[in-house]
């Protein structure tokens, strides 16, 4: 795709907040990228332009049908003075995985990073370097033809958003306490659960809320026929380590694909660590607790990285994993995908992109 991105700067920057107490969402840049579709014309007008609300009809098809999608990535300073970008493309990739399965025209992937790269660099001193911060990418698109009537939009909006952002859960790098899920369920094979949807968060919304009132950070999903197999939490994959084997549940079409899932198979492999995809059933989980060979839970991805799980509650029976401490294999992960990130380690892997 080729098409200049117009570039109109604000004439009233914000005070950037304090990089000690961002916090996660909170806070977001001067400038955003919009570019629309129209039924018969295609992608245009890409531009970049002053935050500000969106000017949308009451009867915009997103609002009553929930066609949209969005990503998730991370822009990092390092030490050099460049801007590092990882694995873009894949989350580009990503946007078209889910686009396809709600109906939403694709995007040229190329032009998608593009867009990125462009409005990173055009907000670039919005970057926080202190430890453990970045500045979070939000790439979404949303339904806009003015109709009330059950049909795929004909005009659509891809947006970008940046928000500099600290540790995604207070624990930060601490483990976390997950409540496995039993009564509700968040996705089945041949519906949404392998694209990032709105609908898949909002089903989420009920049990994350019952699962924090009990004292849990996140909710443990199984499968929603059986409602036994484990499937992912709600903002990670998980991985576990079980008689010096790394498990992580196979993707089957109700579990997100994450960028951090693959990036950490990869990682692992690389490092003779032996990792398979297949199905455990939460079961299986306990057994191996019980039998003490559950060495490690974590789970992974943009937001977190890593994030260790020190506690699973399922009904009445709570365990501890790993001392409710992290363990050597999530911590390998951690500061070896956080390193390439932030420039401190060789990217041996490609896996990074420089915006500048």
């Amino acid at each position: 795709m080729k098409m200049n991105i117009s570039i109109t700067k604000t004439k009233n920057p914000k005070q950037k907040p304090d990089q000690n107490n961002l916090g996660f969402g909170t806070y977001f840049t001067d400038h955003m990228f919009i570019m629309d579709y129209t039924e018969g014309k295609g992608w245009h007008d890409p531009r970049i332009v002053p935050y500000a609300p969106l000017e949308m009809d009451p009867a915009s098809m997103v609002f009553h049908y929930g066609q949209a999608i969005f990503e998730g990535l991370k822009a990092y300073k390092a030490k050099n003075g460049h801007i590092l970008l990882f694995r873009p493309e894949k989350n580009m990739a990503r946007v078209n995985s889910s686009n396809d399965r709600l109906v939403i025209p694709r995007i040229d992937e190329d032009f998608g990073v593009q867009a990125i790269k462009e409005l990173v660099n055009v907000d670039s001193d919005w970057i926080p370097d202190a430890p453990g911060t970045s500045l979070y990418i939000r790439p979404f698109i949303i339904a806009t033809d003015p109709f009330l009537g059950v049909r795929p939009s004909d005009t659509y909006k891809f947006i970008i958003i940046l928000s500099p952002v600290g540790a995604y859960y207070k624990e930060g790098i601490n483990p976390v306490k997950i409540y496995v899920e039993s009564k509700y369920v968040r996705a089945v094979k041949g519906g949404l659960g392998f694209a990032k949807t709105v609908a898949n968060y909002a089903s989420s919304l009920k049990a994350q809320v019952e699962a924090k009132h009990s004292g849990y950070t996140q909710v443990l999903w199984l499968d929603g026929v059986e409602k036994k197999y484990i499937e992912e939490v709600g903002t990670m994959n998980v991985f576990f380590k079980i008689d010096g084997e790394v498990i992580t549940p196979s993707l089957e079409g109700s579990i997100l694909p994450g960028i951090t899932r693959m990036s950490t198979i990869e990682l692992l492999k690389k490092s003779g660590i032996k990792v398979t995809e297949r199905r455990i059933s939460i079961q299986e989980l306990y057994d191996a607790h019980a039998a003490g060979k559950l060495d490690e839970a974590f789970g992974t991805g943009t937001a977190a990285v890593i994030s260790p799980i020190g506690e699973f509650s399922w009904g009445e029976k709570v365990i501890t994993v790993s001392n409710g401490k992290i363990g050597p294999v999530a911590q390998k992960v951690y500061d070896t995908i956080t390193g390439i990130q932030n420039g401190e380690l060789e990217d041996t892997f490609g896996w990074t992109q420089i915006v500048k």
